[in-house]
């Protein structure tokens, strides 16, 4: 496709038939990179299979002049993506760049979450991360370089709804940041997008071109291919340097998150004064830990005794 970016550079995507993922494919492919395009063609709760979704990812890169192959294992299965590394190994004798994006989604609250809803959102989320990782990172340290995208979602950091997906996907900031702690010595590097887009997930279907549409929270969002080019970014040379981050990404806007740090905190000389006593806390914690809000920004809901939450973020529709 005669992009030098990603030239000699060999990716897999997983739910790569569909909205982000195929967006991310194909721009992966139009930077030079050979591209193992997964995906199981499943509904939005994760049911059903279908090869067409894969096939005509491929069928697309190829028709613009570049290489993929379709995958069509469940990247819950462990040795099936173990068998995703061995495919990108076999047909292109390297692997690269790990995204990992496949994702299934159902806005349940907690009281009606059953146990086997909650599991298999985890597990195609986060396990699904862990597996293939597992088998690619391996190969990565052999040469001493790769490139791990996540997909995230800002429902780990303000939820709304949906404990199953906000898990899974706090989750996975947590295994990205563990991973680049992890493998920094190696040459590879673990990031995160949380991005948002017209998708399946968001309602709006996979639309071409630059479509706005404006979601209940008044966030605009456009079609998939706004989101690609960071990832791009993220498997290049380009962004050798960037480890560890948590991007928030789509129409038009690149924003990092901040990475947890500790605010306000109550300290004395515990070897004389002993522990913090209950009216001790109740004294000193409001105009210290607490003195910026009581409640995470995005709680809007005033808690016990009129105390107010400040003004925050009360979260987005689930993008990924």
């Amino acid at each position: 496709m005669g992009g030098a970016l990603l030239e000699g550079r060999v990716a897999v995507v997983t739910g790569a038939g569909r909205g982000l993922g195929r967006a991310h494919a194909l721009a992966l492919a139009a930077a030079g990179a050979r591209v193992v395009v997964n995906d199981i063609g499943t509904s939005l709760e994760g049911a059903g299979r279908s090869d067409s979704p894969a096939n005509e990812v491929v069928a697309e890169i190829r028709a613009a002049g570049g290489e993929a192959a379709a995958n069509f294992e469940s990247v819950v299965d462990h040795a099936g993506t173990r068998r995703i590394v061995e495919q990108a190994l076999g047909e292109f004798g390297r692997l690269d760049i790990v995204v990992n994006n496949a994702g299934i989604v159902k806005q349940t609250p907690i009281d009606q979450l059953d146990e086997e809803e909650f599991d298999r959102t985890i597990a195609v989320h986060l396990k699904g991360a862990f597996n293939l990782c597992r088998h690619a990172v391996p190969h990565m340290k052999s040469r001493r370089h790769g490139r791990i995208i996540n997909t995230a979602s800002s429902q780990w950091r303000a939820p709304m709804g949906m404990p199953a997906y906000a898990a899974a996907k706090g989750g996975l900031v947590s295994l990205t940041w563990a991973l680049a702690w992890e493998l920094k010595d190696f040459g590879i590097t673990a990031n995160a997008i949380a991005p948002f887009a017209m998708t399946r997930m968001t309602g709006g279907g996979d639309a071409g071109g630059q479509a706005v549409k404006v979601s209940s929270q008044g966030e605009e969002r456009t079609d998939a291919s706004f989101v690609s080019p960071m990832v791009v970014y993220l498997a290049s040379d380009h962004a050798a340097r960037v480890n560890g981050c948590v991007f928030r990404v789509g129409a038009g806007k690149v924003a990092k998150f901040l990475h947890p740090v500790e605010e306000a905190a109550l300290s004395r000389d515990h070897r004389v004064h002993g522990p913090w006593t209950v009216e001790e806390l109740a004294a000193q914690l409001p105009d210290t830990v607490f003195a910026n809000g009581w409640t995470a920004p995005h709680v809007t809901q005033a808690p016990a005794r009129g105390w107010t939450a400040p003004a925050g973020d009360a979260g987005t529709s689930p993008s990924s």
